[in-house]
């Protein structure tokens, strides 16, 4: 099962994140621009997980 790659930020709303750009996301992929993970400490203010850098995916050739 593959990960729901969100392009926009779930606080801001401003930051666009394409698939390869950096990202944190908890274990429900509530999905955050790194710097409003790093004003939350890191914690998903939706679930209270941790929020983890979110894995990159290759851009198709």
């Amino acid at each position: 099962m593959a990960l729901e790659m969100r392009e926009t930020c779930e606080r801001c709303e401003t930051a666009t994140l394409p698939q390869d750009a950096p990202a944190l996301i908890c274990s429900y992929e509530c999905t955050f621009c790194v710097p409003c993970g790093d004003t939350m400490d890191g914690v998903c203010p939706n679930c209270g997980g941790e929020l983890l850098p979110r894995p990159r995916r290759a851009l198709a050739v």
